[in-house]
This record gives structure tokens, sequence and C-alpha cells, in this order.
């Protein structure tokens, strides 16, 4: 399901969902951090794997 699919969804299971994820990203990326661990996402359907060096980049941009 697509962001603007969960946001019209009658469940609201499916409504909070996207913000459980939003939060589970989010902590992923705060432990990687300081355990120097990769953590691996899915852009455009092609899994990446994005270093903690990246993640440090991205956090001061």
């Amino acid at each position: 399901m697509k962001t603007s699919e969960l946001n019209q969804a009658k469940n609201p299971d499916f409504m909070a969902s996207y913000v459980a994820l939003k939060r589970a990203d989010c902590v992923a990326r705060q432990t990687a951090i300081p355990t120097n661990t990769a953590i691996v996402v899915v852009k455009d359907g092609v899994l990446c794997r994005i270093s903690a060096e990246e993640l440090k980049q991205q956090e001061h941009a």
C-alpha cells in the first residue's frame, strides 16, 4: 500500500501502521549509528544497504 492509500483506509489499523513504520524506521536509524551497523531499506522496489556513516551524514543534512 502507498502512503496515500493508507491515509484513506477505512480500517484504523491500516492508518496507524504508517505511523508505526515511521517510528520503527527512526529507532532503527538511531540504533544503527552508535553500533556502527548498516540498515537495509527498500527504495523503488530495490533493496539498499545504508551504512552507519551514510546515516550520520543524512542526520546532519
